[in-house]
């Protein structure tokens, strides 16, 4: 702080860190900053723009500073030595560096999602600015701004898939994070510009949170295994909480201090998965391909091996099939309330469904951990209730039935969701999850972005949401019975992982060399000789 003045207005000043006052009276002498020419400014204008730049310019310096700090301090894995493998890392299942891990996916999914499902909060602020302008279909181009963001952030999830292998889960989700951070705090500065806001808050930010979602989950099959499907419903629930605390929050500060100021506020959460970022050093060694063909493959942009593995295939392709109609509940339960029950809140059911999301997503996380539990089964119990629950939507006679009726559909809501990163390592291994993930997440835009459209042109024709609601719930019912193809079909490759894993055990885990079976493997592999008890070993 400045010693000639109070600390209440000793700001940062870029690079010679001059204090508020200082700055003024500099501004007062050049009449220019930061490019602007400030002789018609008043005193107050001036001190708006100093803070400006003084925000803008500590910001992108913490960004620099956390970046070289992340690339400084990523920890490489020695490649193994020529001619051998190097044996798979066993997850810890535990230990202070896994659960902040875990802690750090929990806020990064909190904080993107509770940005992303709360942007009506900022929608209505932005219509009425739009309004003020004079602009026309202020509705829609408000609404387009959100629509956007939640487009870009599964449609890239394949890209994120790609960047994730190639360049690490720790400096995808630094990017991801920046560049989240950064479109949200430009976004602050062009709250006049709605074409602008297309750019930074919706591309920006829908891309940086792609590049982060998909790490997020990617990292804890590194670190869990025994407990993966209770860590996803941690991780998950996330979201569920920060909807829930988020909307009063984000009503208070644009109350009291405005859009502009509100947006910085979201970069400054935004700028949080930074820090989370680098928590996220993965487990698995490198490995150094020992023929020229594994090289060549090393190269490929895409993970061909998750393709050729039919159950994944199936389950990729049938999950946005699936989804069709998953958001047309979510976008039309405050006109259908309006509507069937009038002088009811619109709202409450969808706080309704986000509560018992979050409460699903612990639960059947849970649940999902525990022995001879099927987790393709339990995705398909949740497609199939949610299918039906969906249908039963305009039958119900009570505004009381309506609510029940959300209050479970959000139960089963949670376990579809926390089960999608165990089934996706389950499917494609610890390597190909990643990937795994990506392709399904980009699958899942088009139909997510495509339902609620459709619904809203079929109750503009028929002025009812009977048929909008009964054709939203058919494609979870059908996914759940076409999901059943998965167990007449077994993949070679995973057969092949799972020798390749049984041989490299004895080699890595300890403890795996005492049994009958460990033994006879080795046997098989040439490591012991078959006349001499080796269960020392």
């Amino acid at each position: 702080p400045c010693t000639n003045h109070a600390s209440t207005s000793a700001f940062l000043w870029g690079r010679s860190r001059v204090c508020l006052p200082h700055a003024r009276s500099h501004l007062c002498t050049s009449r220019r900053v930061g490019g602007y020419d400030t002789s018609s400014f008043n005193a107050q204008q001036r001190d708006e723009i100093i803070c400006d730049f003084t925000i803008s310019y500590n910001f992108f310096n913490f960004v620099k500073f956390t970046f070289y700090f992340a690339m400084s301090a990523t920890v490489k894995q020695p490649p193994a030595p020529k001619g051998e493998e190097a044996g798979p890392v066993t997850p810890p299942d535990g230990g202070a560096r896994a659960w902040f891990v875990m802690v750090g996916a929990f806020l990064c999914n909190g904080i993107l999602f509770g940005v992303i499902n709360t942007y009506s909060v900022i929608y209505m602020d932005l219509k009425k600015k739009l309004e003020t302008q004079g602009d026309t279909d202020t509705s829609s181009k408000a609404a387009l701004v959100g629509s956007l963001a939640i487009g870009a952030t599964f449609s890239m999830s394949l890209v994120s898939g790609i960047l994730t292998d190639h360049f690490g889960l720790r400096r995808t989700t630094l990017f991801g994070g920046i560049l989240a951070a950064s479109g949200m705090l430009l976004s602050s500065f062009l709250t006049d510009n709605v074409a602008a806001l297309y750019l930074t808050y919706g591309l920006m930010y829908g891309l940086g949170a792609a590049l982060t979602y998909t790490p997020s989950l990617a990292i804890l099959g590194h670190y869990f295994k025994r407990y993966l499907g209770l860590v996803n419903g941690v991780v998950t629930a996330g979201s569920s909480a920060f909807t829930i605390a988020m909307p009063a929050f984000l009503n208070w500060l644009v109350e009291v201090a405005g859009l502009p100021s509100t947006l910085r506020v979201l970069a400054l959460m935004s700028s949080f998965i930074i820090l989370c970022a680098l928590l996220f050093k993965p487990l698995q060694p490198r490995q150094r391909p020992l023929f020229k063909k594994e090289r060549t493959r090393c190269t490929t942009l895409i993970n061909v091996d998750n393709w050729r593995r039919k159950r994944y295939v199936i389950w990729a392709l049938t999950i946005p099939f699936a989804l069709f109609g998953y958001f047309v509940p979510y976008v039309h339960f405050g006109k259908f309330v309006a509507d069937a029950f009038p002088g009811r809140r619109g709202d409450l059911p969808v706080m309704c469904i986000g509560v018992t999301s979050g409460l699903g997503r612990l639960i059947f996380g849970y649940v999902a951990d525990l022995p001879r539990v099927d987790r393709i089964l339990l995705q398909q119990i949740s497609f199939a209730s949610i299918g039906l629950l969906t249908v039963c939507l305009p039958f119900a006679p009570s505004y009381e039935v309506l609510l029940a009726i959300a209050l479970a559909m959000g139960l089963f809501d949670g376990c579809f969701i926390s089960l999608l990163g165990p089934i996706a390592f389950d499917l494609c291994g610890a390597k190909g999850a990643t990937q795994g993930i990506g392709f399904l997440l980009s699958l899942c835009s088009l139909p997510l972005t495509l339902g609620a459209p459709i619904a809203g042109l079929l109750y503009d024709h028929m002025q009812s949401y009977t048929l909008p609601f009964i054709l939203a719930g058919l494609p979870p019912l059908g996914g759940a019975v076409i999901m059943n193809l998965m167990r007449c079909v077994r993949d070679d490759s995973a057969k092949q992982d799972e020798s390749a894993d049984a041989a490299a055990q004895p080699l890595s885990d300890p403890t795996a060399g005492t049994g009958f079976g460990a033994i006879e493997g080795q046997k098989k592999n040439g490591l012991l000789e078959p006349d001499v008890d080796n269960s020392q070993v």
